[in-house]
């Protein structure tokens, strides 16, 4: 049996994989010959991140696929309900990456309150010659404990995000349109732990009651945050997106940065990738990270055992 890792996939699960008598494949496909190397190969999974799609036409042309995984959580990238509909397995690992994501929306947040973003592009141009200009453009740094960060989508990346705001000393308000109430557990280093349920509210009242927005929903057909979503939000709020592009409008974004609406935005994720629009890129009230929120050594290993115990529970055990 063989498993092509188009995108990757960690040493810890390829170990896995292989000590269960499972070749794996980790040479990089161009899309346009996916099928003929799936083919070729007779190759019964295709593991995929965010660089490969398999829609119907792969689906339809690669009898020999039995899975199709996707290393992480959204599978916009999948025509999941027509490769079920033909039989095939398709599986994800939605809880694997959620803390590394959380913890990048906390990098965004506390470079941005520290303007730590625009310090860096200039500190190496000016550092030398302008230190007390530079140090007095920085000097109104904002603190996040005490501030109430607004959670649009409390699921599991959500739920983390609250964790680490609870630790920080934040009030944290959420949305979702599928969750009334959830109860987040926080463990501490010496064995303790302590519950707090937060129950989630509108969108609306999210967005004008918090100081920092944070988005963490699935592809959209339209935006979520558009002109008059921040108009409701308060002057001078931040706004973090590590889901998913085109959730924002960034036409939007551009117009509410420049008129000092909103203070700053996080951005790991872009309406146009893997070519972000240039007013995005060089807009300086923006902080930037190439869609790294799953890319830690961390949750790379997860995500990789996870997806080879499923594989061997599908293909050598026979689970469902």
């Amino acid at each position: 049996m063989k498993v092509l890792a188009n995108d990757g996939v960690s040493q810890s699960g390829i170990d896995a994989l292989e000590k269960a008598g499972i070749e794996v494949i980790t040479t990089k496909v161009a899309q346009e010959q996916l099928v003929n190397y799936v083919n070729e190969n007779k190759v019964d999974v295709v593991l995929v991140r965010s660089a490969t799609t398999v829609r119907k036409e792969v689906i339809d042309s690669c009898p020999s696929l039995k899975i199709i995984g996707r290393g992480g959580v959204g599978m916009d990238n999948i025509d999941v309900d027509y490769a079920r509909s033909k039989g095939l397995h398709v599986i994800n690992t939605p809880a694997a990456s959620s803390q590394s994501v959380a913890e990048l929306v906390f990098a965004h947040l506390y470079g941005s309150v520290r303007f730590l973003h625009d310090s860096n592009r200039n500190m190496p141009l000016d550092g030398d010659t302008k230190f007390k200009n530079l140090k007095k453009n920085y000097a109104k740094g904002l603190e996040l404990r005490g501030k109430t960060i607004g959670i649009i989508g409390f699921g599991r990346i959500g739920q983390e995000v609250a964790k680490i705001a609870i630790g920080v000393g934040m009030k944290v308000i959420a949305a979702d349109k599928f969750i009334e109430e959830a109860s987040v557990q926080l463990n501490f280093f010496d064995g303790q732990s302590s519950d707090f349920k937060i129950k989630t509210q509108s969108m609306e009242s999210v967005l004008k009651e918090s100081d920092f927005v944070t988005l963490h929903v699935p592809a959209q057909k339209k935006y979520v945050i558009g002109k008059s979503q921040f108009e409701m939000m308060k002057d001078g709020a931040g706004i973090i997106n590590a889901a998913r592009g085109g959730v924002i409008d960034e036409v939007a974004l551009i117009e509410v940065l420049e008129t000092g609406k909103i203070a700053f935005a996080g951005l790991d994720t872009f309406e146009e990738e893997p070519t972000p629009a240039i007013k995005v890129l060089m807009n300086e009230s923006i902080s930037l990270t190439p869609h790294i929120g799953a890319a830690t050594n961390e949750a790379q290993d997860r995500i990789g055992t996870e997806l080879a115990s499923q594989i061997i529970d599908i293909l050598l055990n026979g689970k469902n």
